[in-house]
């Protein structure tokens, strides 16, 4: 079962990373229509537009993103929580 913990924890760790690269490549004017950004786009942006329903963007900034990565951390403690409790 450790095993099984480890892979989904780096999984959401991968994912969390995915996540930063899509938001930081907002600051690049025309990131998001290259390959790369629309590949990263199908990726992150179902699980961003979860959070951008209840976030309203704070005038020209947008928190969601940071609530995300907020909650993937939360999972990812969770994940390593649960299976570490396999163990005893």
């Amino acid at each position: 079962m450790f095993i099984v913990g480890s892979i989904i924890s780096k999984l959401i760790f991968y994912y969390s990373i995915a996540l930063i690269i899509y938001i930081l490549m907002s600051w690049v004017p025309a990131a998001y229509e290259s390959k790369f950004g629309q590949i990263l786009g199908k990726i992150c942006e179902p699980y961003l537009e979860l959070f951008r329903r209840f976030i309203p963007p704070l005038g020209m900034i947008d928190i969601s993103p940071i609530v995300a990565l907020f909650v993937l951390n939360l999972a990812n403690q969770g994940v390593i929580s649960l299976f570490n409790g396999f163990l005893l």
